[in-house]
Order: C-alpha cells, then structure tokens, then sequence
C-alpha cells in the first residue's frame, strides 16, 4: 500500500484557522513560542485553541533555544503532544521534557555526510524536519532547497522549507516524506491562514498520493 503523506500546518495564530485545518483533515497543526517570529501566539491563545480542536488533531509547540522554564509552561498550559526544536538544542536539552519530539535540521550550508551525522545525534526524536535555514539557525524562511541533495536518512523525514501549492506535489515525488510541513505557503498574511489555499494544499498531496 503506497504510504499516506501527513500535512502539518505550522504558525497557526487563530482559532478558526485551526479549526480549517482540522476540517481538512490535516494531522497536526504548529503554535509559535519564538518571539521573534511574526506568527509567535501567548500561551494562552495557543491554549484556547488546543482546547477547540478534535480528537487526533495533533499539537506541536514550536520553540527555538528557549530557556526549559517556557518550554515547560507551555507544555503546562496548552497540554501541546509534541514539541519541535529548531535552534542548536543539542539531544541532552530536547529529551528533557518527557514529551516525543521533532528537531528541525537545516539544509543550508551541509553536506550530506553532516546531515546523516546530525540526524543520527537525535536518535530520540520521532522525526527530523529539514528546512531550508543553516543548521542552527531560525527556519520560516518561505524558501526551498534542492531535494535532490538530500540523502537517505534513517528516520521519518518531515519536509518544510518553501513549500505550496504549486510545489508540494512534485516534492512528495521526489523526496517522498513521511510528511510535508507549510506555513507562508498557505497564508493570506503573516500568521494570518487562507482557508482556500489550506484546502488547495492538502488536495495536491492527495493528487501526488494517488
């Protein structure tokens, strides 16, 4: 059986984005606890919109080298199921949390050989996430990478970086993901969704799925 790709919809601000997403039948939407992010959300919005979504919505809390004390707060208020790391949080730091976890690895700047090594640090993570920033450093850029360089890695693979509706189709062809993760790709504004594009999204990777 050919293998199903899961969409994740990340930097969701509002609730009735949310609830979009989950009509659409996506697998996990993504709350912003970098600051410095335009689609950063208190944790109070984020834990109102946790409460709103249906069963088998999964929640991620996305965070970038914050300080264990947030990361916990969050996990305390919102009840998030999962977390997702993108800054240099080394192995030590993301399993901390007694919560399963995502590290996001970035394409630029790194060879294969450096990818399959950071990939294999994170032998706890339940999948890494590689986007189109230098490893490291912040992801959101709204950019691709070259898919062709990516080597074949021992773990699910989550694919983000730039991705639309115009791409995602011929990305799930060539990289074949366990799952694809979109922000600005689905955006009427920063942090703002467009339903019409969210459901333009997912009918793409249906298309490349059959």
């Amino acid at each position: 059986m050919k293998q199903r790709t899961r969409v994740k919809i990340c930097g969701i601000t509002r609730s009735e984005d949310a609830l979009a997403a989950a009509a659409l039948g996506v697998d996990a939407i993504g709350l912003v606890f970098y600051a410095k992010s335009p689609r950063f959300v208190e944790i109070e919005q984020a834990a109102s919109i946790c409460r709103q979504l249906p069963a088998f919505v999964t929640t991620v809390a996305l965070f970038m080298d914050a300080e264990p004390a947030q990361v916990n707060e969050v996990i305390r208020q919102t009840r998030v199921d999962l977390l997702q790391f993108h800054g240099s949080e080394d192995p030590a730091y993301c399993s901390q949390f007694a919560r399963p976890y995502i590290k996001a690895l970035g394409m630029g700047g790194d060879d294969s050989s450096a990818l399959i090594e950071h990939s294999r640090a994170y032998s706890e993570a339940q999948a890494v996430l590689l986007d189109s920033h230098v490893h490291g450093a912040a992801g959101g850029t709204g950019e691709t990478f070259d898919w062709a360089q990516l080597p074949q890695l021992d773990r699910p693979v989550i694919l983000a970086g730039g991705l639309n509706v115009d791409n995602v189709a011929d990305a799930i062809r060539q990289v074949q993901p366990w799952a694809v993760d979109v922000s600005s790709g689905v955006e009427a504004d920063k942090g703002i969704k467009s339903a019409e594009l969210m459901s333009a999204f997912v009918q793409e990777v249906l298309n490349a799925n059959r």
